[in-house]
C-alpha cells in the first residue's frame, strides 16, 4: 500500500482535510497541502501531533511509521505551490456552491492533464459546481465520512460528464489508501451515507417532538441496540438473517408494518423549538464545555475499534 512516489494534494485544512492528510501520509503518499485560511494552517501541526501520537498509543501505526508519515506532510503557501506535481486532489472546503464553484474554477486552470480532483461535498452533487470548468471530466465527488482516518468509507458520485476511466481510478486510489469507496450512480443530493442518516435522523427528532422517548434513551436504543448489528452488517444484510427464510420472508412479514409508520409523519425542518429543547437536554448530558474532551473520547474509541476490526478475521 505504499506509494512514496504519489504525491495528493490536500485543499483546505479544517477537519476533513487534516483528516485526509494523514490517511494519505499513512499510505506513503506525500502530501502538499493548503488553505488561505492563516489560522487553519497554524492549528494544523498542533493537531496533527496530538492526532499520530493517539494513533501510536491505540497501536494503529508504530512510532517510526508516525514520524515517517509526518514528515511526508508539507503545508504550502500557494495554492500553484500545493498542486505540483501531484497526481490526485482532495478539494475539503466550505459547503457551498459559491466557494466550490469559484475553487474549482482556480483548480481546473492549474492542475496537470492526468489530474484527477475528487471533492469532500457532503451533499451537494459535483454539476453544481463544475460545468463550466474545461477538465470536468476530471472531477468527482469523494465524499468522506468524518473523520476519514479512522472510517474508511468514501462514496464516488460521478457527475453527468466524468470520465469513467477516472471514476475507477479514483476508486483504485481510495483502495490503494485502505479506505472502502462505494459507487453512487446517480447524482442525488445527500448522496447515499446522508440520506440514509437522514432518515434516521428525521425520525428520531419526531420521536423526540412527540415525546415518545427522551434524547437519551433514543440515542440508546442506536447506540445498544441498532448499532451493535450495524457496526458489521448493513440494513439489508440484518433483516436478511432476521427471518428464517431470509429478505423475501421478512418483508412479507413486515413490509406494511414499515409502510404504517410513514403514514402522518411532519415534514418540513426540525422545529427551532424543539432543537432548542434537545440542546437543553444535551448540556445537561454533556456540558457545552465538554464537547471538544468528548470529541477526542470518541475518536479514541474509534481507533479501539479500528484495531479490534483490523485483528478480526471477517468474509
Amino acid at each position: 500500500m505504499m506509494n512514496v512516489e504519489k504525491t495528493a494534494a490536500i485543499v483546505g485544512v479544517g477537519l476533513i482535510g487534516s483528516a485526509w492528510s494523514v490517511a494519505f501520509a499513512r499510505a506513503g503518499w506525500r502530501v502538499q497541502m493548503y488553505d488561505e485560511r492563516a489560522a487553519a494552517c497554524e492549528a494544523y501541526g498542533a493537531w496533527a501531533d496530538a492526532t499520530w501520537d493517539a494513533m501510536v498509543a491505540h497501536k494503529l501505526v508504530t512510532a517510526a511509521d508516525a514520524r515517517a508519515a509526518r514528515q511526508r506532510v508539507t503545508l504550502c503557501s500557494t495554492l500553484p505551490d500545493a498542486l505540483d506535481g501531484a497526481c490526485y486532489v482532495q478539494e475539503s472546503a466550505a459547503e457551498t456552491v459559491e466557494v466550490k464553484t469559484s475553487l474549482f474554477s482556480q483548480l481546473d486552470g492549474l492542475i496537470g492533464k492526468d489530474t484527477i480532483i475528487g471533492s469532500s461535498s457532503s451533499g451537494i452533487p459535483g454539476s453544481a459546481f463544475t460545468e463550466e470548468c474545461k477538465h470536468r471530466g476530471r472531477m468527482l465527488i469523494c465524499h468522506p465520512v468524518n473523520p476519514p482516518h479512522l472510517i474508511p468509507l468514501v462514496e464516488l458520485v460521478p457527475t453527468p460528464w466524468t470520465d469513467p476511466e477516472v471514476v475507477e481510478k479514483a476508486r483504485g486510489i481510495m483502495t490503494a489508501i485502505g479506505q472502502t469507496p462505494i459507487l453512487v450512480r446517480k447524482e442525488i443530493g445527500g448522496f447515499v451515507l446522508n440520506r440514509l442518516q437522514g432518515a434516521l435522523l428525521n425520525e428520531a427528532w419526531a420521536l423526540y417532538e412527540d415525546g415518545v422517548a427522551s434524547l437519551d434513551d433514543i440515542d440508546a436504543t442506536v447506540r445498544d441496540g441498532l448499532g451493535l448489528r450495524w457496526e458489521f452488517m448493513g440494513p439489508f444484510e440484518t433483516i436478511d438473517l432476521n427471518a428464517p427464510g431470509g429478505i423475501s420472508d421478512y418483508a412479507s412479514r413486515f413490509r406494511r408494518m414499515y409502510s404504517e409508520m410513514n403514514n402522518g409523519r411532519k415534514k418540513g425542518p426540525w422545529p427551532d423549538d424543539v432543537i432548542k429543547r434537545a440542546d437543553e437536554d444535551r448540556a445537561a448530558l454533556l456540558s457545552r464545555s465538554q464537547l471538544k474532551p468528548r470529541s477526542e473520547w470518541r475518536d479514541g474509541y474509534l481507533m479501539d475499534l479500528v484495531a479490534f476490526r483490523k485483528g478480526m478475521k471477517r468474509d
